[in-house]
């Protein structure tokens, strides 16, 4: 595999020094094996083939013999710069989601709103991404990796410039409204993490820069937990200094956010000139028009190791959530007046979870055991709950902060293994689209998850509520240990051709890899 840089991408149409064939003579050899174009083959009942079929299989053979049989893949240094901005405006998005309820108290006084209002500033993340992540998926399907990026860069700008002219008590509706526009902006951010990771990493590095695109959105929770009380002071008897101050967090945001969708438009390409890995080689020579959104809705969900872990991933997902959003009531019931360390505590968990997702990341790249390193952080995750449980009301508040932060490790570093072990197991279907029904599923059960286990801790006690999570998450764990291991995408890099990419689809999507998968097996 060879780096190449922005400007030394201009190859001649023949062989190089190497003897290798660019990927473009290559592919359209593939795309007339045994004479027929991908997909076709089996149409008519498996007719004949053609007059001059053999010939053109013979031909296919000697070009791909020429090239070492295998599609030329290259890795572009524009790979990381991508991956830098991403991060960074996913960063502000979540940023932008959690500095209303970090500030809470500052926020009620201020609109002259109650606390539940509030509140909704950060639901309406949740309840905006169900709903729209079908049109959001078939959007980035459809239309490319580009276009999806400029519009979550775009509508987050938006969104942060409309708060900014809801800087005046009373004017509490504008700014729900401009939080709507970055909820719809997070429809296109969340999803975007292992398509991107595909598309422009190679298979060493792919886990692991899937692991930062989402470390970005955890960075950004990290930040809001920080630097929002220091900008924003509460200072109940000065309104106009309260709305000075939040004027500078508003528009802060706003010019950067700006800029990170000039940076968006400059720096992202649909694809680069090279794949960068086997596995993109080969979908790269499946005709666009071949490809069907709803047949790739139907395939994944008859895909039954992928809705064994749409239901695990959810269920782990949306208890982390519903443990972020009452972790201030948990603590305060058993540690009063400590508002703010229980803040801290939430810190912890992120930053710990930050940790966790790198580590879990390098640590796919290095030995690609997707289902066991699934269950067994699934395994730890379960047990830290129930230590985070059963030692909550100890009456000893560092014991809370190594808890957390052990359980935020695991729960958080689960995140980019159920991204990374979807798109294994469900190759050659659309990163985006497995991603995003991982998504949803989470903003499902952690609406869920937060209003049950918000009712057991008010009734009851934050330890029925933790219970409660507890027996759903080793219900994940039986899940998971049930997830067929069938690293599809591994195999087409290792250059393991006898994959059965029909298994769980028969649409022409399916013909064409195993066509061309076919061809390669033969050489």
């Amino acid at each position: 595999m060879v780096e190449d840089g922005g400007g030394g991408e201009e190859e001649s149409e023949g062989e190089n020094e190497s003897g290798e064939m660019p990927a473009a003579a290559a592919v359209p050899s593939l795309q007339r094996c045994n004479g027929f174009l991908p997909g076709k083959e089996a149409e008519d009942g498996g007719r004949a083939a053609p007059a001059g079929g053999g010939e053109r299989a013979t031909e296919a053979e000697a070009m791909l013999a020429a090239g070492g049989g295998r599609l030329e893949t290259r890795l572009s240094r524009r790979r990381l710069v991508v991956l830098a901005v991403f991060s960074c405006y996913s960063l502000v998005n979540a940023f932008q989601w959690i500095q209303y309820s970090i500030l809470s108290n500052v926020f009620a006084g201020f609109y002259g709103v109650s606390y539940t209002q509030i509140d909704w500033l950060s639901m309406v993340y949740m309840v905006a991404y169900v709903p729209l992540i079908l049109p959001a998926t078939w959007l980035l399907d459809a239309r490319g990796l580009r276009l999806t990026a400029l519009l979550g860069a775009g509508l987050n700008a938006l969104g942060a410039w409309l708060k900014c002219a809801s800087l005046a008590p009373g004017r509490y509706p504008l700014t729900l409204a401009a939080q709507a526009v970055c909820a719809v902006a997070q429809v296109f951010i969340l999803g975007l993490p292992s398509r991107i990771a595909s598309v422009w990493f190679g298979p060493t590095e792919v886990s692991t820069a899937c692991a930062v695109a989402v470390l970005g959105n955890q960075l950004g929770t990290a930040i809001g937990f920080l630097l929002p009380p220091v900008l924003v002071p509460n200072t109940p008897n000065d309104i106009d200094l309260m709305a000075h101050n939040i004027s500078i967090m508003f528009y802060g945001t706003a010019i950067v956010s700006t800029l990170l969708f000039f940076l968006t438009g400059v720096v992202f390409e649909e694809k680069p000139k090279y794949p960068p890995s086997h596995s993109q080689a080969v979908l790269q020579t499946v005709p666009p028009e071949d490809y069907s959104y709803k047949q790739s809705i139907i395939n994944l969900f008859k895909n039954i190791p992928f809705v064994l872990l749409l239901i695990s991933y959810g269920i782990m997902t949306g208890a982390f959530y519903s443990v972020s959003t009452l972790l201030n009531q948990m603590i305060v019931t058993h540690y009063e007046g400590e508002e703010v360390n229980a803040g801290r505590i939430g810190l912890t968990l992120v930053v710990a979870g930050m940790v966790g997702s790198i580590i879990c990341g390098l640590w796919l790249d290095y030995t690609k055991t997707y289902k066991q390193t699934t269950l067994i952080v699934y395994i730890l995750s379960f047990i830290g709950l129930l230590v985070f449980t059963f030692t909550l009301d100890l009456g000893y508040l560092i014991v809370v902060f190594v808890t957390g932060g052990v359980l935020g490790f695991f729960m958080t570093g689960y995140l980019p293994l159920g991204f990374e072990f979807a798109v294994e197991i469900t190759y050659p279907e659309s990163e985006g689209t497995s991603s995003g029904l991982l998504n949803a599923s989470a903003q499902i059960f952690g609406i869920v998850f937060t209003l049950v286990q918000g009712k057991l801790t008010t009734d009851y006690s934050p330890r029925a509520g933790n219970i409660f999570l507890c027996a759903w998450i080793f219900v994940g764990i039986i899940l998971t240990a049930l997830i067929k291991s069938d690293l599809r995408r591994h195999n087409v890099n290792s250059g393991i051709m006898n994959l059965d990419v029909k298994a769980v689809s028969g649409d022409s999507f399916y013909h064409d890899c195993t066509a061309v998968l076919k061809c390669l097996a033969s050489v």
